[in-house]
């Protein structure tokens, strides 16, 4: 009988060493200061943080939990740091065009100064101008341009008078204006006395009307000429008088920023603006209404135009900008303008522009979330349009998709230069690079953030310093040297391999947090090894309830799986569930009839739909297999099917293909499999076992069916020798296996597992070609022999009779030839 060779006990499981710490609790250690094990990664970051050319924006991927956000957000703003801070933004009123408001650009700071400044400017105008115009002075010189006006008006209309009198005419004031009208005894005449006149003086009388009604309009001509020059010489005097409260001002103003042109045109600007409105700083009149004695004042004059719509502000930053935006909609990023309702009307102006994350980033570094830009519309595409063009424009961008478009603000584009930093998961990473031409040219450097480091003494003891840090992060209690070793020791198991440790640290935290609650809930000073794994235990617990009900179910016998007794054509398989949040082991009874008929093997899954291409593919392996094995002699004329029982999802992947093999030789040769034991692991070709994933889930999955219904001493599990640096297996395993009440079997040949499932050799082709009598194989090849003779002499009568039914027709064809 071939002798079973199981893994020793410290195969199962590595184990850290308490001793190997020099601290007794880590308290006294310093904390964590440093990103681990992700060299590659930082190597990457650095080089595209490095570079200045805009195509060169980084993609951040790795799987969920490795720190990648923290990590380059660190590294991000420790480099921001050092860098100059930039310039401030901020929009002003364009006075040539109010709907394009324009953009200044000021060092750091002085964008504030500015804004104060000009509320400063208009705050003293409109309390300066005011006095101006109700001073003696300006009353004075006023009213003499008026009183002049009114001289030079009434003389012009009292020589027209004198000379309308000279002609017998009279100027008369009615509501529609002045006219010329006959007169009478110093009065006007009337229309009986006119048509009373002779003939002739009343002919003379009508020429004397229209000449001087041409003179009453060329006066009137001129004494609106008067007013006109009047009201500009008024307008001179204004302009005069409050040159003298603008001009120091604007002067002072302006030294502050003499050395920036585009500040200087724009406050020349205001200059012109504020000459040209001048109205808008009198004293406030009331308006007399036609109503009685209410009064309406004057509108108050609006002064917001002068006003500097600070977007950016960098006064007192140290270093250039890094922003995390959290939640990147298009407005979050991109800035957005603002409205107010007033009586059912929406307005807008310049100083409701507000800032996105990308003016805030501007000069600096901007970190989205890849997820995020794909799943907001319009952001993905605009981001790759502003790292084109170099600027970043504020829009209403739903203006487009409107029915009737509205007028809005067209503010001017503002440049960028901004490191982008995009973090997302690999799958995201390959689905733009492959489908997306323009995302490999803006986004040449890949920052790959592994999920495993080496297990060395270094990294060990960074671990150290890592549960340090969160401990005194979040108030935990401290871990002493044997709870430090045993978070180390699960780190190793999330990396799911004896020389590796997991970089998936919020997952370690998750440990670290949960073993201190423990620990406090038992009224103890610091965090053991028995505190983790109580943490382990209580997450398992609330996690497995899947779990557990389908091992109660095997208990119960609804599902079946036999864990004692030797069965023909049956075995044990292991498949991996994944809920999410917890994965664990369910083993599957798998099944193979072989019989009498030329279809080959047939996988009832992949008939009912039920399988994935990989498990397709193993499948075929495994009959390839059988072919090079079995039709040296003889072809192989067989049917055989395969199936999971009690199997209601799809399954996928290669894992089972020794154990489907298992089943179909031990169908062929009728050696019972012993149900004892279980088997996991994938085959090639040539019969070589290749190592699955899962394995440490797989062997845990099946103990606790054994546990259920009896461990007997005799069960255990077929592994893949490959996988037996992969083990860390949870203590009770271990513990079972170095009572001898469960055995780990690794093989590395197809064959080893065989004999140890049937007890039984399985042979090897000797010299003559044939396998020993009464092996495994030997008992395969003679019932293929048998089935392949047998299918021949039912075929030969279909096939004799099928050629005899054509020989007739063959003749008769030669016939009607000749």
């Amino acid at each position: 009988m071939p002798k079973k060779n199981p893994l020793p006990v410290e195969d199962l499981f590595w184990k850290c060493d308490p001793g190997k710490f020099t601290f007794n609790t880590t308290d006294e250690v310093p904390s964590l200061q440093e990103i681990v094990g992700q060299d590659r990664a930082l190597k990457s970051i650095e080089f595209g943080l490095g570079i200045s050319n805009n195509n060169y924006n980084i993609f951040v991927l790795g799987e969920t939990g490795t720190g990648k956000g923290t990590s380059v957000k660190d590294i991000v703003e420790k480099k921001a740091r050092e860098e100059p801070v930039p310039d401030d933004w901020c929009y002003v009123y364009n006075f040539s065009n109010p709907d394009a408001p324009k953009a200044l650009s000021l060092p750091p700071g002085r964008g504030a100064d500015l804004a104060v400044q000009m509320d400063d400017l208009v705050e003293s105008l409109r309390r300066d101008i005011p006095k101006v115009f109700e001073s003696r002075d300006y009353e004075k010189h006023r009213d003499e341009i008026l009183e002049g006006q009114q001289e030079r008006t009434k003389a012009l209309f009292f020589r027209l008078e004198q000379k309308a009198i000279e002609k017998g005419l009279l100027l008369k004031k009615s509501v529609s204006g002045l006219s010329v009208v006959p007169a009478k005894d110093g009065k006007a005449m009337s229309q009986a006395d006119f048509d009373a006149l002779p003939k002739d003086r009343k002919a003379r009388m009508e020429e004397d009307l229209t000449l001087m009604q041409e003179k009453l309009s060329d006066v009137i001509r001129e004494a609106r000429v008067i007013e006109k020059e009047t009201k500009e010489r008024i307008n001179s005097l204004d302009r005069e008088v409050v040159q003298y409260v603008v001009n120091p001002r604007i002067n002072e103003l302006l030294d502050g920023f003499r050395e920036f042109s585009i500040v200087v045109e724009y406050v020349n600007m205001v200059k012109e603006d504020v000459f040209a409105s001048i109205d808008d700083f009198r004293p406030r009149e009331e308006v007399p209404m036609a109503l009685g004695a209410f009064r309406l004042q004057r509108p108050e004059p609006t002064f917001e135009r002068y006003k500097v719509n600070l977007i950016v502000n960098h006064k007192g930053s140290v270093g250039a900008p890094v922003v995390f935006e959290t939640n990147p909609t298009y407005y979050n990023l991109f800035g957005r303008i603002e409205y107010r309702v007033q009586l059912g009307v929406a307005t807008t102006d310049f100083t409701m522009i507000k800032a996105g994350s990308i003016h805030r980033a501007n000069g600096g570094y901007l970190i989205v979330n890849a997820l995020d830009i794909l799943r907001n519309i319009f952001v993905y595409d605009s981001l790759k349009r502003m790292i084109k063009n170099g600027e970043v424009s504020i829009e209403d961008v739903w203006e487009q998709y409107r029915l009737v478009s509205s007028s809005t603000l067209k503010p001017a584009p503002i440049p960028v230069n901004i490191k982008l930093v995009v973090i997302g998961e690999p799958f995201i990473y390959y689905l733009l690079y492959n489908l997306d031409s323009e995302y490999r040219k803006l986004f040449k450097v890949k920052a790959d953030f592994d999920n495993v480091m080496p297990k060395d003494d270094n990294n060990i003891r960074k671990y150290s310093y890592f549960i340090a840090a969160r401990c005194r992060e979040e108030g935990l209690l401290p871990f002493d040297r044997s709870g430090v070793a045993r978070i180390v020791e699960m780190g190793c198991r999330l990396a799911g391999d004896k020389e590796k440790l997991s970089a998936r640290f919020n997952e370690i935290t998750n440990f670290v947090v949960e073993a201190s609650y423990w620990a406090r809930l038992a009224n103890a000073k610091t965090v053991t090894g028995e505190h983790v794994e109580k943490a382990l235990h209580e997450k398992t617990y609330r996690n497995s309830k899947i779990s557990d009900k389908l091992t109660d179910y095997i208990k119960e016998d609804t599902i079946m799986v036999d864990t004692d007794g030797k069965v023909a054509g049956q075995v044990n398989g292991i498949a991996i569930l994944d809920p999410g949040d917890y994965a664990f082991g369910k083993p599957s009874r798998i099944t193979a009839s072989t019989y009498m008929g030329d279809s080959g093997i047939v996988n009832i899954e992949r008939e009912a739909k039920m399988s994935g291409k990989i498990h397709n593919k193993a499948l075929m392996i495994l009959s390839n297999f059988l072919q090079e094995r079995f039709s040296r002699k003889f072809p192989l004329t067989f049917s055989a099917s395969l199936t999971f029982e009690q199997l209601y999802d799809e399954i996928e992947g290669d894992s089972a293909t020794c154990t489907e093999t298992y089943a179909i030789l031990s169908s062929l040769s009728g050696v019972p499999i012993d149900q004892s034991i279980a088997v996991t692991g994938s085959m090639n070709q040539k019969g070589e076992v290749q190592p699955i994933g899962g394995v440490n889930e797989k062997i845990e999955g099946f103990f606790e069916v054994c546990k259920a219904k009896g461990l007997t001493g005799r069960q255990g599990v077929v592994i893949p020798r490959r996988n037996v640096k992969n083990l860390m297996l949870k203590k009770e395993v271990v513990d079972s296996v170095r009572d001898g009440r469960f055995a780990i079997y690794p093989i590395d040949m197809v064959d080893e597992g065989l004999e140890i499932l049937t007890g039984a050799p399985v042979g090897e082709r000797g010299p003559d070609g044939e396998f020993p009598e009464g092996t495994v194989n030997s008992l395969a090849e003679k019932r293929l022999l048998s089935l392949s003779r047998t299918f021949k002499e039912f075929s030969r009568p279909a096939v004799q009779k099928k050629a005899a039914a054509k020989e007739p027709n063959s003749g008769n064809d030669s016939d009607k030839k000749n």
